[in-house]
């Protein structure tokens, strides 16, 4: 790339969480070293997300809440990118809007993080264990029903400090985010996929840019990884067959395998009665497909009759 191609100044929308400034300092640093003569700034925002703290994320919008107000820089031009975990990103993203690169995955897994046991195994009857989310919620319920399961909102430094002034005995967080500030030396125990299925997404970073921008495409190619994005787009094609959202326990989680991706994904009730689980293999080529299929494995099973339910409270 010639230096009359190459960007001259980029600016970052990022959410001004400790975590989300902390991604975006990574992609700032990964483009600068790129682009030498770049200047590559962040534009630190609050998300409607952010400011709700009182209420589920699937009661009041979804992960959606976390991206709007990015989106709208990207429109209005004060952003050229914007840089999220994959997670956060809704899997229907339309015009004008694209994912144009996803970024080589952290640990994907969920960590349990205590002060007072080492395991979920540990608990005793009654502990109250916190979490964000339905998917963790469901699975935690089907293989620890003595547990109290407790919605847990707020930034990750706010979760730890519910957690040390004693509102739980554990909270289960991802481990990617913990990693990246520095926290491991908090995590009790990895959960493996086994017991907690992680999200479509999750421990990857996602750059959102306006679909029409394909210099800048261009730009942040050479920060994808070709594995991840591979394994995250079947997981999230699961999602988008079944309209995935907050208000439903769903997870999805590929891994490449002998050159080919293995992917498991669950649809569960929100109380972890039921659990769905459905798995394929097949090339990277076509990782949407294997996506779909899955999804339709799940259908099939009557995943469709827990979704109509969930996404019509007049229903439930």
């Amino acid at each position: 790339m010639t230096a009359a191609s190459a960007p001259q100044h980029l600016v970052i929308a990022t959410r001004a969480s400790r975590l989300a400034l902390w991604q975006a300092r990574h992609v700032q640093s990964r483009l600068q070293a790129l682009y030498p003569g770049c200047r590559v700034e962040l534009l630190e925002m609050t998300t409607r997300g952010d400011q709700i703290l009182d209420r589920t994320l699937s009661k009041v919008g979804g992960k959606g809440l976390f991206v709007k107000e990015l989106e709208t820089a990207l429109l209005d031009g004060r952003a050229d990118l914007a840089v999220h975990s994959l997670k956060d990103v809704p899997v229907d993203l339309t015009q004008p809007f694209a994912l144009s690169t996803i970024l080589e995955r952290a640990d994907p897994c969920d960590a349990l993080v205590s002060n007072e046991a080492a395991s979920l195994d540990e608990l005793a009857a009654g502990a109250v264990v916190g979490t964000s989310s339905l998917r963790r919620e469901a699975q935690l319920r089907a293989r620890y029903p003595h547990l109290v399961i407790k919605p847990l909102r707020g930034n990750l430094d706010t979760r730890l400090s519910k957690l040390d002034r004693g509102d739980y005995a554990a909270i289960v967080l991802a481990a990617a985010g913990l990693r990246r500030l520095d926290l491991a030396a908090r995590i009790r125990a990895v959960l493996p996929a086994e017991l907690s299925l992680p999200a479509a997404g999750q421990g990857a970073l996602g750059i959102e840019i306006l679909a029409g921008r394909t210099e800048l495409r261009d730009w942040l190619a050479p920060l994808a990884c070709a594995e991840t994005t591979a394994c995250a787009l079947a997981e999230r094609a699961v999602s988008r067959v079944l309209g995935g959202s907050c208000q439903v326990p769903l997870a999805a989680y590929a891994i490449q395998k002998n050159g080919a991706l293995s992917l498991r994904a669950l649809v569960a009730e929100p109380d972890g009665s039921r659990i769905l689980r459905a798995h394929a293999e097949g090339g990277s080529e076509a990782a949407e497909a294997l996506g779909a299929a899955v999804a339709q494995d799940l259908l099939g099973q009557g995943a469709d009759a827990i979704l109509a339910r969930l996404s019509d409270p007049a229903a439930s």
